[in-house]
């Protein structure tokens, strides 16, 4: 890459930055401090409380010792956890992310915390033995209490950025279509905290919005000029060379850098070594659900589907009465859809429009306030209710719990022809909730940015993400994010 020429005069569109007053430091160093203080907190009262519930189960309680002896003993694993959490980056500030990821961070940090403290214990201190029991309660609770402590803290910080005293300065290289959804998903969560200075490109952008500050040989001093402290390479035009440049850049500047992955680097996540016929070769992982991961997958939603479908059969029973009595028509609405392998399936749901929603015979998609929707089904697709149904579909094979959400037979034939490797999406089952859809890929939201995230789920699938997904699916039911 070649030298970066300097700006002499700063852009003739110069984007307007909340000032810079210093407070994000002294918000960052109160946030540590109260990570820290809610951690020590949250694990000393779980250790309390599971000497508490070892009190109340235990046949023989008045041999159990006093709370006291075990002071030094919790004192010592509180320490142990607290380096953990840090050496797992648990302290670093982080934007973005979700509750459930940060449950399964403090999963795996406790857990492992616990079993050191549990070695190096049986070294250092020897006078008292911790009881099994009392140290099960306690290792689930420091879970739970440390992930309460940690969600009201993260809810109290989201707050302040909104509010612009936590911000961090971004440009995205990149001015196209995927610089312009970076934007969007940006200027759609502001408790993110960024604060989009500009582009970097050599394309011209229209007048509204940031504007592009510089081409790709000008970043440096785009990053100097603005103090920008992150960068999002949105460009898929640029070749690996430029990329690998753009982060030694960044690397000088001291600028995190985050780059969106290209095909290539989506389909090749994982390769190994490989021969045929004694030549070298480069094996791509299938990562398609195949064998006995298909069958855990089945056994996960047979068991799943049966289990909702019993506990939501009274809320299942109020809305179908509510349908039925608020508009002229049958319950249930039963529309094709393609599934896996491009084959239809019938896909069931409450009916959540009126009959002659399409009477010129014209497939349309539901857009805001759309006049076809009745009231109960405005309801019903605010909070995603109406596709409860399809918990039968799952039932029978035709859909999954998780997987990319089925599109009609119409759509789908003008999708694969504008969208590449759209039909990817087909080779797993089409599923009840996505991971489209928990990040927001609804409505009328972009067909491409909804597939890639569809191609990441069915590239990266696994049991836990699978359960990741359905607990996110109830924040997003309740957010009801482009849902109508």
């Amino acid at each position: 890459m070649t030298a970066a020429p300097r700006l002499e005069t700063p852009p003739t569109t110069m984007p307007v930055l909340r000032p810079d007053r210093g407070t994000g430091r002294l918000v960052q160093l109160l946030y540590l401090a109260l990570l820290v203080l809610g951690d020590i907190g949250g694990v000393a009262a779980a250790f309390v409380a599971g000497y508490e519930l070892r009190f109340l189960t235990e046949p023989r309680p008045n041999q159990i010792a006093p709370l006291m002896d075990y002071v030094p003993t919790i004192g010592f694993f509180i320490g142990t956890l607290l380096v953990t959490f840090a050496l797992s980056h648990l302290y670093l500030p982080r934007r973005g992310g979700s509750i459930v990821d940060r449950g399964a961070m403090l999963f795996k940090a406790i857990t492992t915390g616990i079993v050191v403290a549990m070695a190096l214990q049986a070294f250092s201190l020897r006078g008292l033995d911790f009881p099994r029991n009392m140290l099960v309660y306690s290792w689930l609770l420091s879970i739970l209490f440390v992930w309460l402590c940690r969600t009201v803290f993260d809810l109290l910080l989201k707050i302040t950025r909104r509010s612009g005293l936590d911000t961090e300065r971004v440009v995205i290289v990149g001015a196209g279509e995927d610089g312009s959804a970076i934007l969007n998903k940006i200027c759609n969560d502001p408790s993110l905290g960024y604060e989009v200075v500009g582009f970097v490109d050599s394309r011209p952008r229209s007048p509204a919005g940031p504007p592009v500050l510089g081409s790709l040989g000008e970043l440096a001093d785009v990053l100097r000029a603005y103090r920008v402290r992150q960068v999002v390479v949105a460009d898929p035009r640029l070749s690996h060379a430029q990329v690998l440049d753009v982060v030694r850049v960044c690397d000088r500047a001291h600028t995190s850098v985050q780059v969106v992955p290209d095909v290539f680097q989506l389909v090749v996540r994982e390769v190994s070594a490989s021969e045929f016929g004694g030549l070298p070769m480069l094996r791509v992982r299938d990562v398609s659900l195949r064998g006995w991961n298909l069958r855990v997958k089945r056994a996960m939603d047979v068991w799943g589907a049966a289990i909702l479908l019993i506990l939501l059969s009274p809320i299942l029973m109020l809305i179908a009465a509510c349908v039925k009595l608020s508009s002229p028509g049958p319950v249930f609405f039963v529309q094709e859809r393609v599934g896996i392998d491009g084959r239809p399936f019938p896909c069931v749901k409450f009916r959540s429009m009126r009959l002659d929603a399409e009477a010129e015979g014209i497939p349309r998609m539901a857009v805001p306030g759309d006049d076809r929707t009745t009231a109960v089904g405005r309801w019903l697709r605010r909070y995603s209710l109406d596709e409860l149904p399809q918990l039968v579909n799952v039932l029978v094979g035709d859909m999954s719990l998780v997987g990319p959400r089925p599109e009609r037979p119409f759509f789908v034939e003008q999708f694969s022809r504008l969208i590449p490797r759209y039909e990817m999406r087909h080779q797993e089952k089409a599923g009840v909730t996505g991971w489209a859809q928990v990040n927001g890929m609804r409505g009328q939201t972009s067909i491409e940015e909804r597939t890639r995230y569809d191609l990441f789920y069915v590239e990266h699938w696994s049991p836990a993400f699978d359960l990741k997904i359905l607990l996110k699916t109830i924040a997003a039911v309740i957010r009801g994010r482009n849902a109508y």
